[in-house]
C-alpha cells in the first residue's frame, strides 16, 4: 500500500514526537511505501535531521514563505461564479457551512493562474467587502483586507500544489494538513485517516488569545477559521484516532462523530532503554528533553529552577534539545537565566538524549499543550521520575489509566512554577522515592505503551480502509 503522510512544520526538518512518530512508523511498516507531504512556513534549507527509510519514496515540501516573492498581478477578474464567491466568504467568517467540494475543484482548476492574484484580485475585494458589510461594518476595510488576505494565504497555496495520488491518505493533525488530506480523498475517492497528536484547534486558540500582533476584534475570526479547518478535516475522515481519552471527548465536542473516532496510544521500543545501565553522578542532576518553543513554556521552567536552586545549591540543570527554532524565544530564555542568577544550566542544543538519560535524577516538562509526549514514555522507560504539567495524557502517564502500576512522578497545574520547584525538590531530596516512581513508570510503558502495540494498531487501520477500497473497487 502507498500512503501519503501529510504534517505540519515537523518531519523530516524538526525533531520531536511527531517526527519521531512518523519515522517509527515508517521503519516499523516496511512493507508499505510512504510518501511526506511536508508543510513548513520556511526554507529549511536541507537540514533533515531523520535518515529516509528505504520504503520512503518522496518528501514532498510545501515551505510557504518561498512564495511571498512572486510576482503580484493585482486587479485582475476571474469568472467564478456567487456559489462560489460564498465558498470562499464561508471560509473565512461568512457564517454558513462551506462548500469544501466546490472550493476545492476551483482553486486545482486552472481558472485561478496564481493564488497570489487571487488574493489581489477584484474578486478577493468584494468578497472582503461583503464579509465588512455583512459582519464587520466598523473595522476599516484595509484592515479587514490585509488580515483576512493573511489568513487565507496559506490554505489556499497549501490546496493549489499537485496531491501525490496514494492509496491512502493519513494526516498528523488538522489545520492544514487535515485539509490537504481531505483534499486527497476528495480528488482521487481514497480513504483518509486521521490522527491528532495534540488538538489542533485548541492549540491555536491559545496562541491566538494570547497573541499581541492579532488585534482584538480580528481573534475571533482567527479562532472560528481554524475551527473549520478542522471540522473539513473530521467531515471528511474515515476515522479519526487521537492518542487517550480525554483528547477523544474533545474530537467530539468541537464536531467529529463520535462512531469515527478511536485511541491509539504512543509507544516507544522499549528494548532501547535500559535502566540497569545507568550510572548515578554526583549531587542532583534534573533535566528536560524540550525543544525551546514558546508552547513548551521554557520561562516556568526556568522560575522554577531558581527555586530548586534556592533549596539545592548544588542542583545541575539541562535543557537538552534544539534551541534554534525560535531564536526570539531563546534569547528571551537566556535574559531569564541571568535576571534569576541562575546557574549551573546547559542548553545542550541538538543532543543524543540516552547520553543523559544515562544519569539524570529527575525530568521535568513544563509546557501549556501537549499531545501524549514520548518523551515522558522514553525517560519512564529509563526508570526516571517525571515532573509534569498537567496538559494532555500526562496525567494519565504519571498516575495512570486506571492501572495498577503507582504514581511515577508528579503533576502541577500549568504555569505554577512554585508547584513545580516544591515537587522537583520533593524527589530530588527522596532517593527512594524516585527510585519507587521510576520503577512503577517503567513497568507502565512496558505493559502499555510499546512500538508494536502502536505500529500494530496502525497496520490494522491501514488494512481495514486498505480492504474497504479493495472491495468497493470489486464490486462497483
Amino acid at each position: 500500500m502507498r500512503i501519503c503522510l501529510l504534517a505540519e512544520g515537523a518531519y523530516p526538518y524538526v525533531t520531536g514526537g511527531v517526527s519521531s512518530w512518523i519515522q517509527s512508523l515508517m521503519t516499523q511498516m516496511p512493507e508499505h511505501e510512504f510518501i511526506i507531504f511536508s508543510i513548513s512556513a520556511k526554507d529549511h534549507q536541507g537540514a533533515v535531521k531523520y535518515p529516509a527509510p528505504s520504503n520512503l519514496l518522496e518528501v514532498r515540501d510545501i515551505q510557504l514563505g518561498t512564495f511571498l516573492t512572486d510576482k503580484i498581478i493585482p486587479g485582475k477578474r476571474y469568472t467564478i461564479s456567487e456559489e462560489e464567491k460564498e465558498a470562499f466568504l464561508s471560509v473565512i467568517g461568512g457564517g454558513k457551512e462551506t462548500n469544501w467540494p466546490l472550493l476545492f475543484d476551483l482553486i486545482v482548476s486552472d481558472r485561478i493562474d496564481s493564488i497570489l492574484n487571487f488574493l489581489a484580485s477584484k474578486d478577493f475585494f468584494d468578497i472582503v467587502q461583503t464579509l465588512c458589510r455583512e459582519r464587520f461594518v466598523h473595522v476599516p476595510f484595509t484592515d479587514m483586507f490585509w488580515a483576512i488576505r493573511s489568513m487565507v494565504l496559506p490554505l489556499f497555496l497549501c490546496i493549489d500544489q499537485k496531491m501525490p495520488e496514494a492509496d491512502l491518505y493519513h494526516s498528523v493533525s488538522t489545520g492544514y494538513a487535515g485539509v490537504l488530506g481531505a483534499l486527497g480523498k476528495h480528488q482521487y475517492n481514497k480513504p483518509f485517516l486521521l490522527t491528532e497528536h495534540g488538538i489542533y484547534t485548541r492549540e491555536r486558540e491559545e496562541e491566538i488569545i494570547k497573541a499581541s500582533w492579532i488585534k482584538g476584534y480580528f481573534k475571533d475570526i482567527w479562532i472560528d477559521y481554524f475551527y473549520n479547518l478542522s471540522n473539513c478535516a473530521y467531515e471528511y475522515a474515515d476515522e479519526v484516532t487521537s492518542l487517550f481519552e480525554r483528547s477523544r471527548e474533545i474530537q467530539v465536542e468541537i464536531g467529529c462523530a463520535r462512531e469515527k473516532t478511536s485511541v491509539i496510544p504512543n509507544g516507544i521500543d522499549v528494548n532501547r532503554f535500559k535502566p540497569e545501565n545507568r550510572s548515578r553522578k554526583l549531587g542532583i542532576h534534573i533535566g528536560a528533553v524540550v525543544r525551546v518553543v514558546p508552547i513548551k513554556d521554557i520561562k516556568t521552567m526556568l522560575q522554577s529552577f531558581a527555586l530548586v536552586q534556592e533549596a539545592l545549591p548544588s542542583a545541575q540543570f539541562y535543557m537538552i534539545g534544539p534551541y534554534d527554532e525560535d531564536e526570539e524565544y531563546y534569547s528571551e530564555c537566556l535574559e531569564l537565566v541571568e535576571s534569576l542568577h541562575l546557574k549551573n544550566i546547559v542548553f545542550t542544543g541538538e543532543a543524543n538524549v540516552m547520553d543523559y538519560l544515562s544519569f539524570l535524577d529527575v525530568l521535568v516538562l513544563s509546557s501549556i499543550s501537549e499531545g501524549q509526549p514520548l518523551v515522558i514514555l522514553e525517560g519512564l522507560a529509563m526508570g526516571i521520575p517525571y515532573v509534569t504539567t498537567d496538559v494532555g495524557s500526562c496525567s494519565e502517564l504519571i498516575m495512570g489509566p486506571n492501572d495498577a502500576f503507582g504514581l511515577a512522578g508528579s503533576v502541577v497545574p500549568v504555569m505554577h512554577f512554585h508547584r513545580l520547584a516544591k515537587e522537583i525538590i520533593a524527589l530530588a531530596r527522596n532517593e527512594n522515592l524516585r527510585l519507587v516512581y521510576g520503577e512503577n513508570g517503567r513497568k507502565r510503558v512496558q505493559e502499555l505503551y510499546t512500538l508494536p502495540l502502536m505500529v500494530n494498531r496502525y497496520e490494522s487501520r491501514y488494512e481495514r480502509w486498505g480492504q474497504a477500497v479493495w472491495q468497493e473497487s470489486v464490486f462497483n
